[in-house]
């Protein structure tokens, strides 16, 4: 009986542990607000959920990216899959200075969007030719992915104090 009490104990302990990492893990991101699209008799109402989050590699822009949270019961529990519909907007916020190498494709987000297998990723391109960075949003999976996607771009230039 102890043994399986030492099992239980490292498993939840090893958990406890890998949560931390994840959530200290992600880049800075913050709720910006949300609005309610569906009401709901138990459990939170559906909604449209803004986040801002800055380019880990870029300093001065800043993304806000909207997405589809389902509510009711699966929502609270965690366990419903959310959509594949996300709008994204990235703009200048100050001088653009780049901390280090620019890969093509980049992850610059990335949220899961149902309990396995989806999520809702932010990847980076550099237009070297026309100097502007491209973002786009979408959803995939560990089989099939989808098609939604939106797209913005941020050219960069020089920054003047307003």
């Amino acid at each position: 009986m102890k043994k399986y009490a030492i099992v239980i104990g490292t498993a939840i302990l090893l958990l406890v542990v890998l949560f931390g990492w994840w959530v200290f893990s992600r880049p800075d991101r913050g709720t910006t607000g949300s609005v309610s699209t569906q009401f709901r008799w138990i459990g939170p109402n559906d909604k449209i959920v803004v986040d801002g989050f800055d380019d880990p590699k870029v300093q001065g822009v800043a993304c806000h990216i909207s997405r589809a949270q389902t509510g009711g019961v699966k929502g609270a529990m965690g366990v419903a899959e959310d959509t594949s519909d996300a709008g994204i907007a990235c703009r200048q916020i100050g001088p653009i200075r780049f901390v280090g190498e620019l890969k093509d494709g980049e992850r610059v987000f990335d949220e899961d969007r149902s309990l396995l297998f989806k999520s809702l990723q932010v990847v980076r391109f550099f237009d070297r030719k026309r100097n502007v960075l491209v973002y786009v949003s979408y959803s995939d999976r560990v089989i099939t992915g989808s098609p939604k996607n939106s797209i913005s771009t941020v050219p960069v230039m020089g920054w003047t104090a307003p």
